[in-house]
This record gives structure tokens, sequence and C-alpha cells, in this order.
């Protein structure tokens, strides 16, 4: 549908009989003033939400993006009805994950299925990256860099071939906390 030229006023009838006086806004895709536009758009939104930040993250998976109805807000992720709390189960869903810490020039490579409470009790600068896997990837990861790695620790000088292995899970993923949520939402989705 095409955008028509608005010309004149709304095109609305007040309930008094008189039309409404406000004007139509240049570009406008109807021949309604801004007030009437907007109670139009919030009639459609009763039916297919609004989205909108959260008022709180949800409890199921962490992410900030809701749908906001007249009957509530579910979470736009994975769908959990805001205000409702979790079973267990779900809240519990396990996502094990290598994280990849920045602290001045060195890295962290360690393992976690509760990051967010591991990697707030470890000094660091930055949130480098995250990788899918448990203790195994974990070791593989060490092994793979032992060369740049300080001695009986996790953390590992900086050097091309760990930067690169960084810099690869960085592609595409602009928060490495946003990605993990969404590996959460759909541990969560698939666990029925």
């Amino acid at each position: 549908m095409g955008r028509e030229q608005a010309s004149g006023g709304c095109a609305i009838t007040l309930d008094d009989g008189r039309p409404c006086p406000e004007p139509v806004e240049s570009g406008a895709p109807l021949s309604l003033c801004t007030n009437h536009l907007l109670a139009a758009y919030d009639w459609v939104a009763r039916d297919v939400g609004v989205a909108d930040l959260l008022p709180t993250p949800c409890l199921a998976c962490g992410r900030r993006v809701g749908i906001r109805y007249p009957s509530g807000w579910v979470c736009a992720t994975c769908e959990w009805r805001v205000g409702e709390l979790p079973d267990q189960g779900v809240v519990d869903v396990r996502v094990d994950v290598v994280y990849y810490l920045r602290f001045g020039d060195r890295i962290k490579i360690g393992t976690s299925n509760n990051p967010r409470q591991r990697i707030a009790a470890l000094p660091h600068h930055e949130v480098l990256a995250f990788e899918l896997g448990g203790r195994m990837l974990e070791q593989r990861r060490h092994a793979q860099f032992a060369g740049l790695r300080i001695p009986r620790t996790e953390w590992f000088e900086t050097g091309p071939a760990l930067s690169e292995h960084v810099a690869a899970l960085q592609e595409g993923v602009d928060d490495p906390w946003a990605q993990y949520a969404a590996w959460r939402s759909r541990r969560i989705a698939l666990s029925g």
C-alpha cells in the first residue's frame, strides 16, 4: 500500500458529530491525526503485542526484550510469561561454556555452567567470548595454546594463534552475554 499525501484535517468524526480539528501530518499513511493514528495502533497492538524492554529480566532465560499485550508480558525469546515462576528444572538449565577473559595483556580460558557467578569472582577487564562446551573442550584449548600458558594457571599470554581463535569466536557476536542467553533459551525450548 502506497503512502497517500494527507490533505486537510483528520478524517475522524468526533462523538458530537464534528470533524476532528487536528491536522494530518504530511506523509501519514491514512488521513488521521497523530492522536487517532496512535489510537488505531493501540487497537491493533492489543492482538499482536508491542516489543519493548521487559520490566525485569526474564526469569527463565535472562533476556531483556519482551512483547507487551494488554493481558501482560511475555519474553520475546523464550515466550515465558513475566510474573510466573519457572519450574525449578527450567531455572537450573545447564549450559556449559568455555569462557575467554582479558585481564591486562593476559587471557584466561576457563569453563563454567554458571558463567555470571564464576566470572564475577575473577579479576578481568573484559569478557572476550564464550564457546559452547565443557571441561573436555577447555582441556583441548589449554593443550592447543600450551605454548602461551602461564605455568600452573589457566591464564595465557596473548599470541597470534590465541588472538585469531578469540576473533573467530567473536565474529558476528555483538555481546557474548546475549549469545549465552540465547543458548540458554534454546536449551529451555528444547527441554520442552
